[in-house]
């Protein structure tokens, strides 16, 4: 069954299509371009419910359920963004080789990254700059909903990690407002 998925989504990312999925996390269906996909996470340019594109989302390939390609409503989204002058970003040199290096890289490349522990608790996530990370957990250093730094990061577990979101509009006014993070 993965490898069904994993050809299905590989062949989104060639024809640059629109596809539309559910997790098992509750809430709406997620919408986007699969950019680039890795042994056991992919990276989705995110299209929002108002129908523009809003940053960059990364799922576990297991958490993907019932994938739609092409997308249903694929023809109104593609000519709304169409006529707003939008096109698909460009994949960011983000890799999905392995968590790790997918929190590594988004790091070096935005200036906040989200993570989301949606087993552990669904309906909290936790924005800020990665300090560190290994095999088994990530040290982040956490930006409020006031835009206002921590004095230490907290350490989280990799293997509780199920979503990673970068490049959003949300974490973009954080960065604004909170500015570059304390020294540590």
């Amino acid at each position: 069954m993965a490898d069904k998925l994993s050809t299905r989504l590989e062949a989104a990312v060639r024809r640059r299509q629109l596809v539309q999925f559910w997790r098992p996390f509750g809430g709406d269906s997620v919408n986007g371009y699969v950019l680039a996909l890795g042994p056991q996470w992919l990276l989705l340019s995110l299209v929002c419910e108002d129908v523009r594109f809003n940053g960059f989302q990364c799922f576990r390939l297991r958490d993907v359920r019932q994938l739609q390609i092409p997308h249903p409503d694929g023809e109104f989204v593609e000519a709304a963004i169409k006529k707003r002058g939008e096109r698909v970003p460009k994949k960011p040199r983000v890799s999905v080789a392995s968590l790790e290096e997918l929190l590594r890289s988004a790091n070096q490349l935005f200036p906040l990254v989200t993570i989301h522990r949606e087993q552990v608790d669904p309906d909290v996530c936790w924005i800020g700059r990665v300090c560190d990370v290994d095999e088994r957990r990530v040290a982040l250093l956490e930006i409020d909903p006031n835009a206002r730094w921590d004095d230490k990061p907290t350490d989280y577990r990799l293997r509780e990690i199920t979503r990673v979101d970068f490049g959003g509009d949300y974490e973009d006014a954080l960065s604004i407002v909170g500015g570059s993070p304390p020294r540590l």
